[in-house]
């Protein structure tokens, strides 16, 4: 089993992750079904990506799965976004937060593994 401590994106996709369940489930009590369940997948699939992306088969599938985190990273911030400007929706300013300081790993992640391939 891989150790996840010390790396920030897991630790904080995790916390999201968990964040994200407690939130939907406060949609769903609100009848909310729609938007809960899109954001429940989403944003539960940044942390599964970013977690499958820490045993990768090559450097190209690395790059992939954190890819495909980033688009569920893009998707989650929409949702949210409805959810915010929504006048008959919660919302909590902690879940954007945490979705700004995930979208700065993510996008460094890439950024660096880019350049080093191009690099190389």
């Amino acid at each position: 089993m891989i150790n996840f401590e010390n790396n920030p994106l897991i630790e904080k996709t995790v916390k999201f992750s968990l964040d994200i369940i407690e939130y939907c489930e406060l949609l769903e009590s609100k009848k909310k079904f729609i938007i809960a369940k899109q954001l429940l997948r989403s944003g539960t699939s940044i942390g599964a990506n970013s977690f499958e992306a820490q045993n990768p088969y090559s450097k190209k599938d690395f790059v992939n799965k954190v890819k495909i985190a980033a688009k569920e990273l893009e998707e989650t911030k929409y949702w949210l976004y409805l959810c915010k400007h929504s006048q008959s929706y919660p919302f909590n300013e902690n879940l954007e937060t945490q979705i700004i300081e995930i979208g700065k790993i993510i996008y460094k992640i890439l950024s660096t593994s880019l350049s080093n391939e191009n690099g190389q």
